[in-house]
């Protein structure tokens, strides 16, 4: 009687007890189990964008100790930086030309990969195979294609009777070689673009084929829907991708001829290593998180009119 009345007027059971214990223990557990990446997380990732932001409201050379200037650095990027303009037009420039590129073709290398060919796993292979090539290598040998005097590329040209531009050299030239370029690695995204396909259920395909419909119904009406998750995914992370853009310019054409080829990463590469500008690289690092963050918000609120979900079709 008397312990029913104490659990009643609130004293806890031996039972729960127990379990609160065996929670608390689980938990502990699990924090010493995590405890490596939480570490690793706050010294190498938390700790270095907190601190990048607080570098970024100062003026420092790396040899002398900062000095604090609050927002002057944004203001100055933001008002009076030419270089900042052309970096953002060349890099906005590059990405609105290269994504559409990279991701109509990458589907289209995807079909024919997903077609039943025999030996069709040795030219997955050898399409996959750039994407994972040291990406420095890479441009040199594309700097020696594009060389305006003994290049292949302009050789090739020459053989149809059209005389090839001084591609790198030529301001006007050096940014669509950047871009041709770029679709090297198509190979990356059509694997993805091939896993997406073949998730794609073979019975739609016959169905539709025995309605009458034709390839390009098929492609349309079953691929393209089924398809967009995939697109989705491509989408935001090429588009993140092509404004973090470095290596190609960098090697290639350092910026020029004229700035044709001044890329955002370039500059503020620049800034921030060529001339110990550390505060104001940062604040150029932290305008360009706010760029990509922006246009990435921008897709995924766009995805609710045009990716479909299979499990989040409406039910009859």
């Amino acid at each position: 009687m008397t312990k029913a009345l104490s659990q009643e007027n609130g004293f806890i059971k031996p039972g729960r007890q127990k379990r609160s214990s065996l929670g608390r223990q689980e938990a502990i557990w699990g924090l010493l189990c995590i405890s490596p990446w939480l570490l690793g997380f706050i010294l190498f990732t938390a700790g270095p964008i907190i601190a990048s932001f607080l570098i970024s409201l100062t003026r420092w050379d790396i040899v002398n100790p900062p000095r604090w200037t609050g927002l002057s650095n944004y203001v100055q990027i933001l008002t009076d930086d030419k270089d900042f303009r052309q970096a953002l037009k060349v890099t906005t420039t590059f990405a609105a030309v290269s994504l559409p590129l990279h991701i109509g073709l990458g589907l289209g290398l995807s079909l024919l990969l997903n077609l039943k060919v025999k030996g069709m796993n040795v030219y997955r292979t050898l399409f996959y195979l750039p994407a994972v090539l040291p990406a420095v290598s890479v441009t040199f040998l594309w700097v020696w294609i594009f060389n305006p005097r003994f290049g292949l590329f302009n050789y090739l040209l020459s053989l149809v009777g059209i005389e090839g531009p001084a591609w790198f050299l030529s301001p006007r030239w050096a940014l669509p070689g950047l871009i041709i370029m770029s679709l090297w690695g198509l190979g990356g995204g059509a694997v993805i673009y091939l896993a997406g396909l073949q998730n794609i259920p073979p019975h739609l395909y016959e169905a539709a084929e025995i309605d009458g419909a034709n390839f390009w119904q098929r492609f349309w009406r079953i691929t393209i829907p089924l398809l967009t998750p995939t697109l989705f995914f491509q989408l935001v992370m090429s588009l993140i991708g092509l404004f973090q853009t470095f290596v190609s310019a960098y090697v290639a054409t350092r910026g020029g001829p004229l700035k044709s080829t001044l890329f955002y990463m370039l500059y503020l590469y620049q800034k921030a290593f060529g001339s110990l500008q550390m505060g104001y690289g940062a604040a150029l690092a932290w305008i360009l998180t706010v760029i990509i963050l922006v246009l990435t918000v921008l897709v995924f609120r766009s995805s609710a009119l045009w990716v479909y979900y299979e499990s989040e079709r409406p039910r009859r």
